[in-house]
């Protein structure tokens, strides 16, 4: 088994371009990646305001009143 750098391909120039393009899909990617755990955290964040304001109905007055006879 040889390993000496003479065995190893040669890179040319065209290979840049295409990790140039590469990493420009992967920062995309990542953006789009931001972009979506930024909208669940918000519709999260909308869920929980929506769960802690009380409701005007019958059940906001379900257990005010506990009749306890001994």
């Amino acid at each position: 088994m040889n390993i000496s750098g003479s065995s190893l391909p040669v890179m040319n120039s065209g290979g840049q371009g295409a990790e140039v393009y590469s990493a420009a899909l992967a920062k995309k990617r990542q953006q789009a990646d931001g972009q979506a755990a930024i909208a669940l955290i918000e519709s999260a964040a909308n869920v929980t305001r929506a769960a802690q304001s009380p409701s005007a109905g019958v059940t906001s007055t379900l257990g005010n009143n506990i009749n306890i006879h001994v």
